[in-house]
């Protein structure tokens, strides 16, 4: 291990955001040429680890000129809370990150905390915990403002008396995780994409703290969990429903005051040309090329994803985003049949649009929650109970689902249809062939034909 006795510490910076307020205290020093840094959330903290570096100097020990901190230093790293781990990790991952990550890497890390926090006296109700950690904790900024007292006290306690990482190679400790993970609070399993996108986050911020040196190496790495749910990527055919139920369920929506009519033509744009919710909510009127009648087309080049004002950082619950699965400013051409040219034609002639195809009764970008409520009440309206009560079109996704399924069904290049659609050949291929529903009883006449079967009924 090369060490050095040049060393030089320099004094606390406070760092602070765009409002003025302090948002963390930061540590510098300087190792033989080459310059170290440490982030803090309180001063008293970066008072604390600065004080031991001079101490340690003054000491005449020698400093790593790798990790930057002397030998005894190096050993207490190991205690390092998990908590505080977990907080730098989050402020370190906010500042890149699209909203929706920022609110999976907090959800996940919810999950797992609470077992790095010890029972017993004195530990906060496991509610409050995690509304504290959702609401300020692992949201730097609104930790970076002012946070209530009763907040601050949780988030205190956490950081006091949160387990060190290095138990994370405890197996009874992996054991635990292994359930925060696959295992809702009720006791039922979650969701497969739910379980891998939680054990992810966990497996990435253990291995920044073994970078950190808080931990030898990340035990997940060789840990393998029976319990993890088995899912596949492939849609479920229940759920897609076949034309004649979606052009049912479009004119179901129609009916539906006050938002239907203005949302008709929105649900069909993921119907007639596959997109998604949040492509359909940002379309411009820019980016249609309509004809009067017949084929037009759909060139698709901005997202408009829902996650919420708290996550967002902008206090808009929509985030501006580029395409999924595409570089920066890459946007795709759809085409747009017959049908949707006249549904689009009819919509920007009723609500002469300027800007966005579709917007709010208030001109804003459709909030997520009514066209929900519109789409909930349609299917209401148009399906029976048993309908109802079935997998088939619960969410408006379905749609996107259908349309893609359709173009395969028809016939359509896999290629061009992965083009349309805006993913890969391969994974078009394995998640949308032959999900469309009522596909099996085409398949199976396709069968009688080819080999000439009669029937007498």
């Amino acid at each position: 291990m090369p060490t050095s006795f040049d060393v030089s510490v320099w004094n606390i910076k406070p760092r602070k955001n765009k409002h003025g307020r302090v948002t963390s205290y930061s540590v510098r020093w300087r190792v033989g040429s080459a310059e170290f840094y440490e982030s803090f959330k309180s001063r008293a903290q970066a008072d604390g680890f600065r004080s031991d570096l001079v101490s340690a100097q003054n000491r005449g020990e020698p400093f790593d000129t790798v990790a930057g901190l002397p030998a005894s230093m190096g050993r207490r790293r190991r205690d390092m809370p998990w908590f505080d781990l977990a907080c730098e990790y989050v402020d370190m991952k906010w500042p890149e990150s699209a909203a929706t990550a920022r609110q999976t890497l907090a959800e996940a890390l919810i999950r797992v905390t609470p077992v790095f926090l010890p029972q017993g006296r004195g530990r906060p109700d496991d509610r409050a915990i995690r509304s504290a950690l959702r609401g300020w904790g692992f949201n730097p900024q609104k930790r970076s403002e002012e946070v209530p007292v009763e907040v601050k006290e949780i988030l205190d306690w956490c950081s006091r008396h949160s387990l060190p990482v290095s138990v994370a190679q405890e197996q009874r400790v992996l054991d635990a995780l292994e359930k925060a993970v696959t295992t809702r609070l009720s006791g039922e399993k979650y969701a497969p994409s739910v379980a891998r996108k939680t054990r992810t986050v966990l497996s990435s911020v253990l291995s920044y703290g073994a970078k950190r040196g808080a931990l030898d190496d990340n035990p997940l790495r060789e840990e393998k969990w029976a319990s993890m749910p088995k899912g596949s990527r492939t849609i479920d055919p229940r759920t897609v429903p076949n034309p004649v139920q979606a052009r049912t369920l479009l004119a179901g929506v129609r009916q539906i005051q006050r938002s239907g009519p203005r949302l008709e033509a929105f649900f069909g744009v993921m119907y007639f040309a596959g997109l998604r919710p949040e492509e359909a909510v940002a379309l411009r009127v820019s980016n249609l090329n309509l004809p009067k009648a017949g084929w037009g087309e759909i060139y698709v080049e901005d997202a408009h994803p829902h996650a919420g004002r708290h996550w967002t950082g902008t206090g808009k619950a929509r985030e501006v985003r580029g395409l999924k699965n595409r570089g920066t400013d890459e946007g795709r051409p759809v085409p747009c049949s017959p049908e949707l040219t006249d549904l689009l034609n009819r919509h920007l002639a009723e609500y002469e649009p300027t800007g966005l195809v579709f917007t709010g009764e208030r001109g804003e970008d459709v909030p997520k929650m009514t066209y929900m409520r519109v789409w909930r009440a349609a299917r209401a309206a148009t399906f029976t109970k048993e309908v109802v009560a079935s997998r088939l079109c619960r969410r408006p996704y379905s749609l996107r689902h259908a349309a893609v399924s359709s173009w395969l069904a028809a016939g359509v290049d896999p290629a061009t249809v992965a083009r349309w659609a805006g993913h890969s050949v391969a994974v078009l291929l394995e998640i949308y062939a032959a999900c469309l529903h009522g596909q099996d009883v085409v398949s199976r006449q396709r069968v009688e034909d080819f080999f000439g079967y009669r029937s007498d009924a």
